[in-house]
């Protein structure tokens, strides 16, 4: 079964967007994540609808954020992509009336049903800006300059 990765995509994009100077075409969506600007629109699309994004025709125009981060959660971003599939573990029904398989089928749908219950109440609590944020400490940790762009290294007299 294939990998839904729309929503590590689409997070991907909107952090970039928020530190982008200006509106992102779909042509440089579509080539930071080697696909088409077709796929790219369709997507932004549902953003779109959400309120989490606008487009900007014309010369100088693409995407950017409507609101910020700090207000978008990775359930909003899921919930503006359609609710995709969480789990790809299926059940098997080769054997109608197979008591077996019917409880192993219901044990299995359970433990799926609560685990996404879970997973879901994590993407309510997880904003975009947290994830930006992490990106920032990470990237602080490896760029010899300060985001107020001194030197990390300069000498401090001793």
């Amino acid at each position: 079964m294939p990998v839904d990765n729309r929503l590590s995509r689409m997070l991907h994009v909107l952090i970039h967007m928020d530190r982008a100077k200006a509106p992102m075409t779909s042509e440089t969506i579509a080539s930071m994540l080697s696909t088409n600007p077709v796929v790219v629109r369709r997507t932004m699309a549902g953003l779109r609808t959400s309120g989490y994004v606008m487009s900007e025709k014309g010369h100088g125009g693409g995407w950017r954020l409507a609101r910020p981060l700090s207000e978008i959660s990775l359930l909003d971003v899921h919930h503006a992509l359609g609710d995709p599939e969480m789990f790809s573990i299926g059940f098997a029904r080769d054997h109608r009336g197979c008591l077996v398989e019917e409880a192993v089928n219901a044990t299995i749908s359970d433990a799926l049903v609560d685990a996404q219950k879970m997973l879901l109440a994590r993407f309510a609590e997880v904003k975009l800006s947290d994830i930006a944020d992490d990106f920032d400490r990470r990237m602080g940790a490896i760029s010899p300059v300060n985001p107020d762009g001194t030197s990390k290294t300069s000498d401090s007299g001793m």
